[in-house]
Order: structure tokens, then sequence, then C-alpha cells
């Protein structure tokens, strides 16, 4: 890999790649409208020489084609990634999810570069009967449009690999915690707390389990994967932790480590919003086979996520990104 495209490059999990590729020697192009982003992400990693900007959307042609010259591997994790939002706005998660895929894969072929990596979800698997649940789980139907809009980006991705000669590397991730989150329920907890430390409305029972994987850990599967993939073809991998963690046991230890008692109020009913899924877990057992492992378990990444909102309140709480 000499020149890398990185789309969401400063966003969470697109900024920490962009500094690892970047240290690693890699040209890295941070394409990112700053919508979701933060300029503050990518700061740092624009001092480097082998480090530029091309400040636009993934729905623009243009912009795309400019962020694509030159490269030989686009790692695409721009998307709107606030499932909620999507709810409300089904054309967001279209748009920007699998509209910008095919963006993305024709500007690729327009440019002749053919290697992708894709940010896909768990919750591509609609609600599994399988758990942990194995790459190879079938998944007919579709609980959530965000799940939905991702899965036709990976068949995208397919349909490119095997009719163009490209190769993809697919990963469907658990939530992802660490420096830089911005989104997310535990997020949304530590910012309403902040705000307002005497209650906490929690959408849904508070019984939804949930995985989560540190975002270095969550970097390192990504590189881990592709290293693997030596030519054309198509390759999907779990990315998560064995562990899981209730959603109120998550709040209680939020609250514990923030020294406050609020008054709980859970809202939704069982699910919290549609699509919401009562348990993801995934079998990361292919990606293990590589040698990949989490470095750090469920608890330290939740509590290097908390170090890291109480060290930018700046960005924790403000409104939009800047």
């Amino acid at each position: 890999m000499h020149r890398a495209l990185v789309t969401g490059g400063a966003g969470f999990i697109g900024s920490t790649l962009a500094d690892r590729l970047a240290a690693d020697g890699v040209e890295v192009v941070v394409l990112d409208d700053f919508r979701t982003g933060y300029r503050a992400f990518v700061a740092d990693l624009l001092e480097r020489p082998n480090a530029s900007l091309v400040e636009g959307d993934v729905l623009d042609p243009e912009a795309l084609s400019r962020a694509m010259d030159g490269v030989d591997t686009v790692f695409h994790l721009q998307a709107n990634a606030d499932v909620r939002f999507g709810l409300d706005h089904p054309q967001r998660d279209l748009e920007q999810n699998t509209i910008a895929t095919s963006n993305v894969l024709e500007a690729m072929r327009a440019a002749g570069a053919k290697r992708i990596v894709f940010s896909s979800t768990g919750s591509a698997y609609g609600e599994p009967t399988t758990f942990p649940t194995p790459e190879t789980e079938a998944f007919p139907i579709q609980t959530s449009l965000y799940g939905a809009s991702k899965a036709a980006g990976e068949g995208l991705i397919s349909a490119y690999c095997h009719g163009y000669g490209f190769t993809g590397v697919v990963y469907r991730f658990v939530s992802i915690l660490g420096e830089r989150y911005t989104h997310g329920h535990v997020f949304d907890f530590y910012r309403a707390l902040k705000r307002d430390p005497s209650k906490l409305r929690v959408l849904g029972d508070g019984r939804q389990e949930k995985s989560y994987l540190y975002v270095q850990d969550c970097v390192n599967g990504i590189l881990t994967g592709l290293a693997a993939q030596d030519g054309p073809g198509f390759e999907v991998y779990n990315l998560g932790s064995d562990e899981t963690l209730v959603v109120d046991d998550s709040v209680a230890r939020i609250t514990a480590r923030m020294g406050v008692t609020p008054e709980i109020e859970h809202a939704g009913g069982a699910r919290g919003w549609i699509g919401d899924s009562p348990l993801i877990q995934l079998d990361c057992t292919k990606i293990r086979a590589l040698g990949w492992k989490p470095q750090l378990t469920l608890g330290e990444a939740i509590d290097r996520t908390l170090d890291w909102f109480e060290a930018h309140p700046e960005i924790v709480l403000e409104t939009s990104p800047a």
C-alpha cells in the first residue's frame, strides 16, 4: 500500500486509522466534509508531509475524483452512523451509506484503484438466531434501516470484486469505543449526565445486551484482515470481542465513575427504537485465526473512553462538530 484514501477520515474511527497509516509511512488522503467529523481530530495528522486533506462529500463526484488521484487503496468509512437519525430521515441512510458506496466504487473504477476496505456493521445480520454470530449467518430479514443500507453497500462491493476484479475487505463492527468517540449511548449518557446529573433517560428497557471493541483494536483488526488479502476477491470479517454488557450495567459503570446517582427513566418499550437489537455478539474466530485479538477488555475500553471525555469537554459538550 503506497497511497490510501480514508473517507470520513476526520471522524472517530477514520482519524484513528489515518493516524496509524501515516505513522506506518503510507501516503494518506483524508476526505471529509466535517458534517460529523472534527478538524481537531486531523490537526496533528495534517502536519505530516505524507498526509493531505480534500474537504468534500462522498456524494460529490468532483471531490471524490480529486481525492482518488494516485490512490491504490480506499478505506471507505464515511457514513451516517446515527441510527436513530436515520429512522427519522431514511433518505440519509440511503444516500450516505449506499449511494455513497456506489459513488466510491465508480470513482475507484475511473481512477484505476481496485482495493477497498469497508466499515459495515453487526446490525447487517438483523436478528440472527446464532450467538455468537458467524459471518456465514444468513440475514434475509433486516430490522434496521442502517443495517440494510450497509448490507446493500456490501453487496455492491461484492459485485465490483466479481465483475471488475476489485479486492474488497468488509468488516462488520460491534460498537467501537475509545478516544475521539462522539456518538452512541455511552457518549449520550455521559453528556446527558454532565448537563443534568439528577436524571437520565434510557431508551429501551435497559436489558439490551451490547458488545464493544476498543478503537485501536479495531484499527489493528482492519489492517490484519487487509494484509491477509493477497489478490482480487471479497472477504468479510466480524470485528468485535467476546464480552458483552447490558445497557443498565453500562449506565451503572458510567454513573459510578462520574460519582452521580440519577433517577433512571426507561422509555420506548423493550427496544428504544426501530431496529435496536436485543443482543449483538459476533463470532470473531475468522479474524482471530489471522493472529488478531483485542488487547483491551470491555471495561478498559469504557474507562479509556471516559478518560477522553473528561479531557475533552469542549468536544463532548458542544452541539455540533467543528
